[in-house]
């Protein structure tokens, strides 16, 4: 038998013992932000939903803080992620809707962002999955050659994304700043004007479709994988993805990152596809929902996250990580392809009690799953703080005792005590953001005037605009269906007043 040389083992044992004990002691835990794509207040069986079952979630919320109240800024996907990147109102800067695929980079690369927050503390740092912030310094960008200032210039040591969303060209993936399997006899050429290359598109061959588009949508451009996308598209054949692997790639590069990394403090965003169009999920999911590609996509970020709890726990590290997961934005069903989410719908309401979805400055377009587990240091509960994904950045900086430079991250609030479930205070005030900007204080909502119209008929959702101004007490009316602005105009104007006044904050 093997004699165990207790001199060479015994600091190695130390040393691992070490790093946990310091982690733990020192407030630095494992950080994995999940971020989903379209997900509802009411698509989880933790929050309500009946139609479909969600158990690695729900698991994840009774193991850690269900909030009732979370919240994105924004109710559409660029905005939300600019906020919860900078800690700023993205209305606060032009150019922040909803990006094309070949727009530039609109994260500063010279102020303090959720990454390099933590890069500073000395974690690694990476991004996997939709990224929609932009690359390079302009639109027109050379795809077959490095491309950068893009993530790894905002503080990820690694990342691994495509560029915006799955149904926008190009469809191809990133890693750092190159373009995985790039065949430089095939060079990519995009195009958001006009079309380029020989491809066919949607408009031009429905035939080809294997998910037809929705009227007057967009999505009949360069079909990629039988599927029209938004934008013109030639050549990167071999360097093309495939819709039914996104999600399984995506996660084995996170698990790849988890495990190279699970030794020292390592913060991972990331960053899903689901339930964003086009809804193409792996055959094992399929028609596994009852409710359509909608439901089926649901089940697979669901099992995707119950993969990434497996090895947390197989790692031994599950009690020092910290997982917040929750969404961009609210749920929308058609959003540009027929693939049953209506047809199917089955009596599911994704946006649980709440009017609104995608694109609405209701609460069903930024009141959103917002789960925070970390278990052994936060207990298990329900909470009704108002919070916000653009909170992070501050209750972070306090969490990993990073301070943040003065005038970066200025609209983000530490609420790192509501966060770890030690106080039910969240924001007394909060700004909503979509065709208009609302403002809640202390329950109240107030609603600017719109011109824009009250129903979206592309998509099928109230938009919550008005030319009058609205008034809704959240505390008693969380459906928002009674305006109670005429009752109270003294309250109206203290609300507008008071948005005036974070607008012109600098």
């Amino acid at each position: 038998m093997n004699k165990i040389n207790l001199k060479k083992i015994l600091p190695l044992l130390f040393a691992l013992t070490y790093t946990v004990t310091f982690a733990q002691k020192n407030g630095k835990p494992n950080v994995i932000y999940i971020y989903a794509d379209d997900l509802g207040y009411g698509d989880l069986s933790c929050y309500g939903a009946t139609k479909i079952k969600t158990p690695n979630l729900d698991r994840l919320a009774a193991s850690g803080i269900r909030f009732t109240d979370g919240h994105a800024t924004s109710a559409t996907c660029t905005p939300s992620r600019y906020a919860l990147m900078t800690g700023t109102y993205p209305w606060r800067k032009k150019g922040t809707g909803i990006l094309p695929g070949d727009a530039a980079l609109i994260i500063p690369t010279d102020k303090t962002t959720l990454p390099n927050l933590f890069k500073k503390a000395g974690y690694k740092t990476a991004i996997i999955g939709k990224w929609h912030l932009g690359l390079g310094e302009q639109v027109e960008k050379n795809w077959n050659e490095n491309i950068k200032p893009g993530p790894n210039e905002v503080g990820f040591d690694y990342s691994f994304i495509f560029p915006a969303t799955a149904d926008r060209v190009p469809t191809i993936f990133l890693e750092n700043h190159k373009v995985v399997a790039l065949d430089t006899n095939d060079p990519i050429t995009v195009n958001y004007q006009k079309k380029v290359g020989t491809d066919p598109t949607g408009k031009e061959h429905p035939e080809l479709l294997k998910l037809q588009s929705s009227t007057n949508q967009g999505h009949n451009q360069t079909i990629v994988n039988g599927i029209g996308r938004i934008g013109y598209m030639s050549g990167g054949k071999i360097a093309r993805w495939v819709d039914e692997e996104l999600s399984t790639t995506f996660l084995a590069k996170a698990q790849q990152f988890i495990d190279n990394n699970h030794k020292n403090p390592f913060f991972l965003y990331f960053a899903l596809t689901e339930p964003h169009v086009p809804r193409m999920p792996a055959t094992m999911f399929r028609g596994k929902s009852g409710l359509g590609l909608r439901g089926d996509a649901i089940l697979q970020l669901d099992w995707t996250i119950g993969e990434v709890m497996k090895q947390l726990k197989a790692l031994k590290i599950d009690k020092n990580t910290l997982i917040v997961f929750t969404s961009d934005n609210g749920p929308v069903l058609d959003d540009g392809y027929q693939d049953e989410a209506v047809t199917k719908l089955n009596g599911h309401n994704p946006a649980g009690q709440f009017r609104g979805g995608k694109y609405s400055v209701l609460e069903g377009g930024t009141r959103v799953p917002f789960i925070l587990s970390w278990p052994g240091t936060v207990k298990p509960q329900v909470s009704e703080a108002l919070v916000s994904q653009m909170d992070l950045m501050a209750s972070f900086s306090k969490l990993i005792k990073q301070p943040i430079p003065d005038g970066d991250a200025p609209d983000s609030e530490n609420l790192l005590e509501a966060f770890l479930g030690r106080s039910t205070s969240g924001r007394t005030v909060f700004v909503e953001h979509a065709g208009t900007l609302a403002i809640i204080k202390n329950g109240w909502k107030y609603i600017s005037p719109s011109k824009g119209a009250a129903y979206d008929q592309l998509v099928g959702i109230e938009t919550g605009n008005s030319i009058e101004p609205q008034l809704y007490n959240l505390k008693e009316d969380k459906s928002e269906k009674h305006n109670l602005a005429n009752q109270y105009p003294t309250l109206v104007n203290e609300l507008k007043d008071l948005l005036t006044t974070v607008k012109q904050k600098e």
